[in-house]
């Protein structure tokens, strides 16, 4: 007897009520020595806000953090930035794992943020594999005291996504 295939389902909405985590947008504890606030929106295709998407990031030695969008698309961590890593001994730009999960995804979606006004970024073989055109999605920008960094998941300025 054979059984038919199971159809797949998208990844949400309801992740951000079945994956809370207390506390999840402070990868370190606000004030420490190199902490900085990273914020964003969440865009779909249309330029509109996706208000139930769940973000994960992970900091090459310095940890995991779990933020949900609110009602127009905003999230926000508190960070470190990590030190340079070299995997397979090619050192890499500083740069956070971003992992997000919204409705009408099959999949989650692996991105990176890379720091503005990083030196290493010039040399990273993962940033300098992308076309220069849109490496500027990879790259937070500084605006003042704050790192803005927004995932758009379509459309023109759509951020590059890694397959993984």
């Amino acid at each position: 007897m054979s059984l038919p295939v199971t159809p797949s389902q998208t990844v949400g909405p309801f992740f951000g009520v079945g994956l809370p985590y207390a506390g999840g947008e402070e990868v370190v504890p606000a004030g420490s020595p190199g902490a900085f606030r990273v914020e964003g929106q969440v865009i779909d295709g249309h330029g509109a806000p996706v208000p139930d998407a769940l973000l994960e990031i992970w900091e090459p030695s310095v940890g995991f953090g779990r933020c949900r969008t609110d009602a127009e698309g905003a999230f926000h961590f508190i960070v470190a930035k990590p030190a340079r890593t070299a995997p397979n001994g090619s050192a890499q730009a500083p740069y956070v794992n971003v992992t997000v999960f919204a409705r009408g995804l099959l999949r989650h979606l692996v991105t990176r943020l890379y720091f503005p006004d990083e030196p290493a970024n010039a040399d990273d073989a993962v940033l300098n594999a992308v076309e220069p055109a849109r490496r500027p999605t990879l790259i937070a920008r500084r605006d003042g005291s704050v790192l803005h960094f927004d995932v758009r998941l379509q459309g023109e300025k759509e951020t590059v996504f890694f397959a993984i």
